[in-house]
């Protein structure tokens, strides 16, 4: 049976560290998903399960938030929501992994080193899998968007959705998500592991990495065997921009399954880094992933750089969140709450 996103009613006082977190900072991403919460129609759901309510209760509360002074945010979070305790069927714990903005290099034009092109959406209903289109199954079609050096990084583009790409005259393009071929995503890590390349305990992102740039005649097979494919677009402004439409910003965005949650959610969020740090914040819901499935699962937004890409690589971890939600909420999404 599928997975049901469960709610239990909870306490500020019961969230590890809610008093250390930095809510200015909660605050200003949370008014960024206002920008896409109030173009909503008030008497739609905002999404996800039926305990998100309406856009209208949400509206309400973006309103507020942007009369809040910085200085006051805890306050706001405090008197305008309640969090519930979130679990999947009955099981509060959930995988948490990260992800980041990565650099690439490339060109406009192609030649004999950048020679892997970034496609745009293509308009055909039917849209061929990953093998196929890395065959050349779109070439010569107009849709090449840049070319870059690596089929590896360009691979790991498609995985994070959005990044930056340096061209050979020095300027820089920045690329996000805007579809997909609507083939389900599989994991290489699974892969690799079936085929005894890398060891359970010693997969990473960084050495799924190594591994494909060691084997360069196996790589292309290996990659295949996730057939989704990401196409792009080309971003102007301030970027990563998520699923919802708007900005990500590093450590407060979180991308979740939003058959279960709605975006523009706050949603505290506790859980561990690699080296054991512990990870207790306000966070947002403004993405989602092709691998984020299950009320209790999500992907960290580390922003961009070594230090992003590194933690983003390296997390995998389990963890619990608790869901912000208005006090506002209609009679029947309050009635969804209760068990």
């Amino acid at each position: 049976m599928p997975l049901e996103l469960e709610l239990a009613p909870a306490s500020f006082a019961e969230l590890d560290g809610w008093a250390g977190d930095d809510h200015a900072a909660a605050l200003a991403t949370y008014v960024i998903s206002c920008d896409q919460i109030e173009r909503k129609d008030a008497t739609a759901p905002m999404g996800g399960s039926a305990s998100m309510g309406l856009a209208g209760a949400w509206q309400e509360i973006c309103a507020i938030a942007r009369r809040t002074a910085p200085q006051d945010a805890r306050v706001f979070f405090e008197t305008w929501f309640r969090p519930w305790h979130a679990s999947a069927s009955g099981e509060p714990k959930g995988l948490f992994t990260g992800y980041y903005e990565p650099q690439l290099h490339g060109s406009l034009t192609p030649d004999a080193t950048y020679r892997y092109p970034l496609y745009a959406v293509p308009q055909e209903e039917n849209l061929p899998d990953r093998a196929a289109i890395d065959a050349g199954a779109l070439a010569g079609k107009g849709l090449e968007l840049v070319w870059v050096n690596s089929p590896v990084d360009s691979f790991f583009l498609h995985i994070q959705g959005s990044g930056r790409v340096t061209l050979d005259d020095g300027s820089e393009l920045r690329i996000g998500y805007a579809g997909k071929n609507g083939h389900e995503y599989f994991s290489i890590r699974h892969e690799l592991v079936d085929r005894g390349a890398i060891k359970p305990e010693d997969i990473t992102a960084q050495s799924i990495r190594a591994w494909l740039n060691e084997h360069p005649d196996d790589a292309f097979a290996v990659m295949a065997t996730n057939p989704s494919y990401t196409f792009f677009r080309i971003l102007e402004g301030p970027g990563p921009v998520g699923a919802q439409g708007v900005p990500l910003t590093p450590g407060r965005s979180l991308a979740i399954d939003r058959a279960h949650l709605a975006l523009g959610v706050p949603v505290w969020l506790e859980t561990t880094l690699v080296d054991g740090t512990p990870w207790e914040r306000l966070m947002v819901t403004q993405d989602t992933g092709g691998a984020i499935k299950g009320p209790v699962r999500g992907d960290i937004f580390f922003g961009h750089g070594a230090d992003a890409e590194w933690h983003a690589g390296q997390m995998q971890h389990e963890g619990q969140t608790w869901l912000l939600l208005p006090h506002l909420l209609s009679s029947d999404a309050l009635a969804s709450l209760q068990p």
